[in-house]
């Protein structure tokens, strides 16, 4: 596991020759490349699922294959050169977690097949020709979590059917901060109900902008996804509890520490189906031959103990929908 103190190190190291046949590597020789944008201690699960992936496909670490990883601990201006470092690095696959690491990648390397597993919608961004025919050395997992937001307002308003004013907290630096905020707001005009924005672009702003939503009286808030409010889950969750604010999130590892409920796709899923498309790479597949990979099913998950601290009677509505309840 790769960290900052390491990097200047790394940077100055040898590269490994790599032979452009993937196909024809054979052993513990096969080397890919991890890149993501936040920190290693909150991607335990992500990590795991993407070795159960490309275990699927017959790859195990430490066994026949060997992963470097690059972590920017939330520092996306860092990205630019991690993504470098693993291309100098001749890595068979780049596998890169979130638009910012994928775009970064892309623009590393044009002949290193990458990996990509983004809530974003990877045409509109220019990672691909097309869903089904993406062209070039670049494919991967996309589960649009940006077109969810009605969605996710609608079960928040059942949570909270009195509810007039909405908060959104969002990272003004994510890449889809205008699109998300401009959908968040008329979804909750549909509702009859107004917005308050709040920005948050380092765990440092998260009191500050949880504190002007309590001032402008909302009810309850819709937290954007976005890679530091995953990493700095625990903190976020705990702000929120303590302005006791019901908030919904985009993905249930919110939930998992502590937010009120979740409704998206698994994020965990999405990255074991990148790891075993890499595994289809390193045995010969091209990336331009594999469409792009949507999520398909999405979850409702609800922490009840959250709920009771909140004062929050779950309406009966719910408890029957949420595929998942956590008490």
């Amino acid at each position: 596991m790769i960290r900052r103190r390491e990097f200047i190190t790394l940077l100055g190291g040898a590269a490994v020759a790599w032979p452009f046949a993937v196909q024809a590597q054979q052993g513990p020789a096969i080397v890919i490349g991890y890149l993501d944008s936040t920190s290693p201690g909150s991607r335990e699960s992500i990590v795991a699922s993407l070795r159960q992936g490309l275990r699927e496909i017959g790859y195990v670490e430490g066994r026949n294959l060997r992963i470097e990883y690059r972590w920017a601990e939330n520092h996306n201006d860092r990205l630019s050169a991690l993504a470098t470092d693993l291309v100098n690095r001749r890595v068979s696959v780049i596998v890169a977690s979130a638009i910012r690491a994928t775009l970064a990648a892309k623009a590393a390397t044009s002949e290193i097949p990458i990996v990509f597993a983004t809530a974003n919608d990877p045409v509109r961004f220019g990672l691909v020709a097309s869903l089904n025919r993406p062209g070039g050395n670049i494919t991967g997992i996309s589960w649009l979590s940006a077109a969810l937001g009605e969605k996710r307002l609608a079960v928040l308003h059942d949570f909270t059917p009195t509810a007039n004013i909405f908060g959104v907290i969002v990272n003004p630096n994510n890449a889809n901060a205008q699109d998300n905020v401009k959908n968040a707001q008329e979804a909750a005009h549909i509702l009859g109900a107004r917005t308050v924005v709040a920005n948050a672009a380092t765990e440092d702003d998260f009191d500050a902008a949880i504190s002007i939503l309590a001032r402008q009286g909302v009810h309850a808030a819709l937290v954007l996804n976005d890679p530091l409010f995953f990493d700095r889950r625990t903190s976020l969750v705990s702000l929120m509890a303590r302005y006791k604010i019901p908030a919904i999130y985009a993905l249930r590892e919110m939930v998992d520490a502590g937010g009120l409920m979740s409704y998206g796709a698994s994020i965990t899923d999405a990255h074991r189906q990148a790891g075993a498309y890499a595994g289809r790479i390193l045995k010969g597949e091209k990336p331009a031959d594999l469409p792009v990979m949507q999520s398909a099913k999405f979850e409702l998950v609800l922490n009840l103990k959250t709920a009771k601290t909140l004062g929050i009677i779950v309406p009966p509505k719910l408890l029957f929908t949420a595929d998942e309840v956590l008490e």
